[in-house]
């Protein structure tokens, strides 16, 4: 469920819009028009992926051990020419 207040409502009764966000976003207008949305943290965070990284999932737990050995790279090189 969402809300809508308008800028005016926001300044004189924040409570009422932090209460209203509890349960859905909240939409705050400026003349009319959406200008910005107010989310509780779990609302926002389920959105913006948090909570498991790539290093989380990359990192081995303490109980894997592995044997990691990348072949040696073979660069070729030449001198540098100064002419």
């Amino acid at each position: 469920m969402s809300a809508t207040f308008t800028s005016r409502d926001f300044n004189r009764d924040p409570g009422s819009v932090k209460r209203a966000a509890l349960e859905g976003p909240v939409f705050i207008t400026d003349r009319n028009k959406p200008s910005l949305v107010v989310l509780a943290i779990k609302d926002y965070e389920r959105l913006a992926g948090r909570g498991t990284s790539l290093l989380d999932v990359l990192m081995p737990r303490d109980d894997q051990d592995f044997d990691f050995e990348p072949p040696k790279a073979r660069i070729a090189t030449r001198p540098a020419e100064l002419d």
